[in-house]
């Protein structure tokens, strides 16, 4: 069995919003109800996870199933209970811009379920589903 390991760190000031701060990039994220509305929140930090595992394994998977896009779209909606709190449904809708004839959506779907980290990981805490169209070049 072979590891990863992962290392990010993040920071916050009392009473000021937080950041995380992984390889060269810096993520801000609210903490307080001043930016609720700007600043993404932990949740939906947590559904950017898993938007850009989703994405990352589209353009992994398009060299190993062979097929070309131009460019790839997420929608992902969430669910979440209160007591205790957390994710109980995540729903997401992936749209591929393709002509190529190679791409196999069902099968590229299968892959992505399978061999996605922070999907595997959030499909043992709460169930998953999605769809994923493809509409021609655009």
């Amino acid at each position: 069995m072979s590891f990863m390991n992962y290392q990010i760190k993040a920071s916050s000031i009392s009473n000021q919003d937080a950041i995380v701060h992984i390889k060269q990039s810096n993520i801000d994220f609210g903490t307080t109800t001043t930016t609720a509305d700007t600043l993404p929140n932990p949740a939906e930090l947590l559904l950017g996870s898993f938007a850009a595992c989703i994405l990352k394994n589209v353009e992994r998977f398009s060299g190993m199933m062979k097929f070309s896009y131009s460019k790839a779209t997420l929608e992902v909606n969430a669910t979440r209970l209160e007591n205790p709190p957390r994710m109980d449904n995540i729903q997401y809708n992936l749209t591929i811009y393709s002509d190529d004839k190679k791409l196999n959506g069902e099968l590229l779907k299968k892959n992505l379920e399978k061999f996605g980290t922070i999907y595997n990981t959030l499909k043992l805490s709460c169930s998953i589903s999605g769809t994923i169209n493809t509409i021609d070049h655009v």
